[in-house]
């Protein structure tokens, strides 16, 4: 049976953070959006540990008014780390409007437009500061794509990406953060569900089959393995035609 060694789970992805920094920005800050949520909390302890708390800046970007803001404030002030808040609420507006003034924008394209923005916010603040941007997702998202295409998606380096939402928030424990943080029903914040909600399965579920094969129902196996199989594209480079010159 499969067992996660928190502790050195811990200890072998700090190493990795401390050795990807040397060699692609030795001295630099790590930069991350904080949501909140259990991924962005996680991440950011790990990022304190493996760096030190004063080379870790965390990146608040709510849209007008965040009801969970008070959750975001709690994890910069318990890791004490440098934050800043960046409302994107009127570039939102008004890059919904100038679209929508174009062509009907879909209700996916209004979901996906925040998280795009975030990001570019996010990689503003990083290259402001000479930083390098962590993207937070977790194996179980990436598994079934859920995630925004270059949104929540991308960063310069991925420290949970091999972790799935069970090992993450076992992390979290082991690092003392909060309860409130940890244990929260996650959502992407936009649609006003949960991401469980969302999939049509839960994470426990999909965690299992992943590290252990065990089956969830027939019906949830399949929409795991369609959603799996519809979105490898996300975690590949951006194809290129393989020209030959001759």
């Amino acid at each position: 049976m499969y067992q996660f060694n928190v502790n050195t789970a811990i200890d072998d992805c700090c190493r990795w953070v401390q050795d990807w920094f040397a060699a692609n920005g030795d001295g630099c800050p790590a930069v991350l959006g904080i949501s909140g949520g259990k991924d962005s909390s996680v991440c950011a302890a790990l990022l304190c540990k493996a760096l030190g708390v004063h080379r870790v800046v965390g990146v608040m970007m709510p849209r007008g008014v965040q009801p969970d803001i008070d959750d975001s404030l709690l994890l910069c002030r318990h890791l004490g780390i440098r934050s800043v808040t960046v409302n994107i609420g009127s570039a939102a507006d008004a890059l919904e409007a100038a679209v929508a003034e174009a062509l009907p924008l879909s209700t996916q394209a209004k979901v996906n437009l925040p998280p795009r923005l975030r990001m570019a916010t996010v990689y503003a603040v990083s290259q402001s500061l000479n930083g390098r941007v962590a993207n937070t997702c977790n194996l179980s998202e990436d598994w079934v794509g859920y995630s925004t295409r270059w949104g929540d998606s991308v960063g310069d380096f991925a420290p949970l990406a091999k972790f799935t939402v069970t090992e993450v928030k076992q992390i979290g424990r082991a690092l003392g953060l909060p309860a409130q943080l940890v244990d929260k029903a996650p959502s992407d914040g936009l649609c006003g569900k949960t991401d469980e909600d969302n999939l049509g399965f839960t994470y426990a579920e999909l965690d299992a089959y992943i590290r252990e094969g065990v089956l969830p129902s027939p019906e949830h196996k399949a929409l795991i393995d369609r959603k799996h199989q519809m979105n490898l594209f996300k975690l590949e480079m951006m194809p290129a035609f393989p020209y030959q010159p001759e």
